[in-house]
């Protein structure tokens, strides 16, 4: 097995104790990582303080430059990342390689943005101008679906804007991160990007720490609420991009095989665990057999399998603990609804679901009214328009949501009307780097992407001069 160290003020830093990180394609162990302590914690928070403020004088073309960098190297060494994220993760390897080219592209888009000052007055009574100052030190703790992506969608904006970071990958895939640290370290002055990894168990000490001034998080929403909470006594920033259980509403007049194709790959996308995937398909009265069939045909024909073997569309479940999860949802999919395809979980090593479509389900359900972030799509009847826009809307949480329909402006029509912060027609997860993200409800709070998610790591000052 490989061992990975930890990057903490430029050094590369070793634990005591160490972690087994499974390949979940085998259940098996292939590489180990540190388990950081506190102390471990600490010293990277202070790292990342005696590095910000030379870092955030830097010229902010410098700070560019640096991200460009970044963006080269991953290029550089994207077939090994690529096997990296496959192996920690699951995902077939051609959506390891899609991650791979998305983190440089996310890079060297965040490398053109800026914040110029705003000036409010400038005339022989005053001056005033709105300026963004950099935050500090941040903390940022990432989900296990895109465990490189996600690193870069906080590394970026943040030191862009002149903090420092440390950066806490999920228990299951630390493996990509410790190796994106590997490469920070030859572009990044000593403790402007610091990664540290643990069992779980350090996220309460990171958020509470008097010497962070921000979080971003990736992750579950019942995370993230204990994190704001963890950061209320010191007023943190917080940056939250949490759950989903988005509403695809498919109307009569689509074209069933193709409209089928669109939304199965957009649920069934890194087998299913993507916080924007379609997680429920509300399908009108008139096409629902043919689309339940389509769909089901979809999901028996796709090749699941270890994603490093040729042709595997679909990959495994990444951990065991939501191999468990998922197992629960089958078990209540079978009660509460009619299997149309799929429905087990596999016999054989490793943490592998059969793509499953579940039909002749409703609202109220748990396979509907959970996000189950696996690779189930539930398929709800619907006749009224009206109707189906309140039961897509009735959900907890916002993150997105999309309508299909030949007639574009009368689904744009019903998408405005989504309780979602990115609603899309006739397209599902068209995200980039230039899009802001954000989510109603219980799916976050904050922006990322775009010059709004660069804002969330910057503190507004005015600058007021009297003449």
């Amino acid at each position: 097995m490989t061992d990975y160290r930890m990057l903490i003020g430029g050094a590369l830093v070793d634990a005591d104790a160490r972690i087994e990180v499974i390949n979940p394609a085998t259940g098996e162990p292939f590489a180990t990582v540190p388990h950081a302590t506190a102390a471990d914690a600490d010293a990277a928070i202070a790292a990342a303080r005696v590095a910000q403020a030379a870092w955030a004088a830097r010229p902010i073309a410098e700070r560019r430059a640096a991200l460009v960098a970044l963006a080269d190297a991953i290029a550089a060494n994207g077939d090994e990342l690529a096997r990296l994220l496959t192996m920690e993760q699951g995902k077939p390897l051609a959506e390891a390689q899609g991650e791979v080219a998305w983190t440089e592209g996310y890079l060297r888009h965040y490398a053109t943005l800026e914040l110029p000052d705003r000036i409010i007055q400038d005339d022989a009574t005053g001056y005033i101008a709105v300026r963004h100052q950099p935050l500090g030190v941040v903390v940022g703790i990432i989900a296990w679906n895109f465990p490189l992506l996600v690193a870069c969608w906080k590394i970026g904006p943040a030191v862009l804007a002149g903090n420092a970071i440390v950066l806490k990958p999920a228990p299951t895939t630390p493996v990509t991160a410790l190796r994106l640290g590997e490469i920070a370290r030859e572009i990044f002055p000593a403790g402007v990007v610091n990664i540290i990894t643990d069992a779980n168990d350090l996220g309460p000490h990171l958020t509470a720490h008097p010497h962070v001034a921000k979080i971003g998080f990736t992750g579950s929403t019942a995370t993230g609420k204990r994190i704001a909470a963890n950061g209320a006594d010191t007023l943190k920033r917080v940056t939250l991009e949490l759950g989903g259980n988005d509403a695809a509403i498919v109307l009569d007049d689509v074209d069933v095989r193709e409209t089928a194709q669109a939304i199965f790959d957009s649920a069934f996308l890194n087998c299913g665990q993507v916080c924007l995937a379609v997680k429920r398909a509300y399908v009108h009265a008139d096409i629902y057999d043919a689309m339940c069939a389509e769909l089901a045909r979809l999901a028996s024909e796709a090749v699941v399998g270890d994603g490093l073997e040729q042709g595997a569309r679909i990959g495994p479940i990444q951990n065991r603990m939501q191999f468990e999860k998922v197992k629960g949802f089958l078990k209540a999919a079978r009660a509460e609804g009619t299997i149309a395809a799929g429905g087990k979980a596999m016999e054989r090593a490793g943490y592998f679901i059969e793509p499953t479509i579940v039909r002749d389900v409703t609202d109220g359900a748990r396979i509907v009214d959970e996000e189950q972030f696996g690779p189930i799509l539930p398929v709800i009847r619907f006749e009224d328009v009206e109707d189906v826009i309140a039961r897509a809307n009735a959900s907890d949480y916002g993150l997105g949501g999309s309508v299909w329909s030949r007639d574009v402006d009368r689904a744009a029509g019903i998408a405005g009307r989504i309780a979602a912060g990115q609603v899309w027609v006739n397209q599902h997860i068209a995200i980039g780097p230039h899009i802001p993200m954000a989510g109603f409800k219980q799916s976050g709070l904050g922006a990322e992407q775009s010059v709004e998610g660069l804002a969330e790591y910057t503190q507004l000052q005015v600058v007021n001069i009297k003449r």
